[in-house]
């Protein structure tokens, strides 16, 4: 089995958890086999200490197709 790796970024007005989900669902649009994936760092947009949006940097796992 051989994977390939995209990076993909998902943001959410709620949470991280919903930024990270947000990434997989998108990925998922365009992308068949995915089986992990991995949140490789997490930030934070601010206005001063108000959250405006939360960001999900995503590696994203899925099989090569032979």
């Amino acid at each position: 089995m051989t994977q390939k790796i995209i990076e993909v970024i998902g943001t959410s007005k709620e949470s991280f958890a919903k930024a990270a989900r947000n990434a997989v669902a998108e990925a998922a649009k365009t992308v068949r086999g995915i089986k992990w994936a991995h949140v490789d760092s997490l930030d934070m947009e601010l206005d001063g200490e108000k959250v405006l949006q939360y960001r999900a940097t995503t590696k994203i796992y899925f099989d090569v197709e032979k």
